[in-house]
């Protein structure tokens, strides 16, 4: 049976935590326009309303959250006027074809974006699930397959290459199996080089292992140990660490039961101010407070390069979380490099471009090492 399609808009999110923050006292109500203007996302507002009910009780907290559980969850069947807009899934659709219009295919736009990176050195960032591996039940089983592999190989012989997860770092890199990548695990708070550089790399590179949270392990691995014990009860509940993060999987737990897993984490949560909550794709992540996140990573790892305010740099990013979108944000805000969101689903986008599965991101990849390998018109005129 096909799923139906659903666009969800920052601003539907934020109108359904507001709504479900109304019968808290001393709350004013919240108005946001309807239907909300297209554009990028501007997460900063959520993040202000979601604080705001953080402060004014569980019971508008809990609400919010699974508001904000369902609107991060692109794929859902049941809709509400607050929360989505339904979609259909067919390439004919209005809603869609707008949407492709301001986020055209990655593929169909390469040549504009190999165009882009004339005279400067492409840098790629690559997320993990839901871009290199297929999204599955058991976050233990994402394994990408042998072909995407190679393919990311390719591309790591021919330009600087990163991997940048929610993911613990020697699970990530478990995973991928690729010695000569830059890893940025927990979401950028644990960074690591290759043991070798590659040839591509500057001279002023710098060796890399970075880890900007490491007080917060202690307490990560108790929050960890706590929701394994508290989730116990909510059948399909995952909780995973991460080393600088603890995330809480709900993509196997009943939506009727969200609510209770909402408020099983909000109790852990309680006892650790110094935590906050962020979603990804039907997970829950419990993360360090500090001001880091994977644009932080981006910008991190590009100085580390040797690519610090440099104009002859064009990173490209391939994400499909919206963890991913503090990375787009960044090379938006910077006017320099590529977003692409790996999505078959339409919603708000900080990225340029959009991919609909990992099968088209290793086709993209593909692309680029052929068109990397391609004689320039120099070498063809000197072959004459």
């Amino acid at each position: 049976m096909v799923k139906q399609n659903v666009m969800v808009t920052e601003e539907m999110a934020i109108t359904a935590a507001a709504a479900a923050a109304g019968k808290v006292a001393n709350s004013s109500p919240t108005h946001f326009s309807f239907p909300p203007p297209r554009g990028t996302v501007n997460f900063a507002n959520f993040k202000k309303i979601l604080t705001q009910l953080e402060l004014n009780g569980s019971s508008g907290r809990i609400n919010a959250w699974v508001d904000s559980m369902k609107a991060s969850s692109p794929t859902q069947t049941r809709s509400s006027s607050l929360l989505v807009s339904p979609v259909g899934a067919s390439h004919d659709d209005e809603e869609y074809d707008n949407w492709m219009k301001q986020h055209p295919s990655a593929l169909e736009m390469f040549d504009e974006i190999t165009a882009a990176s004339n005279g400067k050195q492409i840098v790629m960032f690559l997320d993990y699930d839901g871009t290199l591996s297929p999204i599955v039940d058991d976050p233990d089983r994402a394994f990408m397959s042998e072909n995407m592999r190679s393919a990311v190989r390719e591309v790591a012989r021919r330009f600087p290459t990163a991997i940048v997860s929610g993911r613990c770092r020697d699970k990530v890199s478990s995973f991928v199996q690729l010695a000569e990548l830059y890893y940025a695990g927990s979401h950028g708070m644990d960074i690591e080089g290759p043991a070798k550089q590659p040839k591509h790399i500057k001279a002023k590179a710098k060796a890399v292992l970075f880890q900007p949270a490491s007080e917060f392990l202690p307490m990560i691995d108790a929050v960890y140990k706590a929701l394994v014990t508290k989730t116990e009860s909510t059948p399909g509940a995952r909780v995973e660490n991460n080393k600088f993060c603890a995330s809480v999987h709900y993509r196997c737990v009943d939506e009727k039961k969200w609510g209770a897993l909402a408020e099983q984490v909000r109790s852990v949560l309680e006892d650790y101010p110094k935590l906050r909550l962020t979603q990804g794709r039907k997970v829950l992540e419990i993360r360090p407070t500090i001001k880091w996140d994977k644009g932080k990573a981006l910008e991190f790892l590009l100085e580390s390069l040797g690519f610090a305010d440099c104009n002859d740099v064009l990173p490209i990013y391939i994400g499909d979380d919206r963890t991913d979108e503090d990375a787009f944000k960044v090379l938006r805000d910077r006017g320099q490099g590529i977003g692409i969101l790996v999505s078959k689903f339409p919603k708000e986008t900080s990225a340029s471009y959009s991919l609909r599965e990992p099968a088209e991101v290793m086709d993209f990849l593909h692309r680029l090492v052929d068109w990397k390998c391609r004689p320039s018109l120099k070498e063809r005129a000197r072959s004459v």
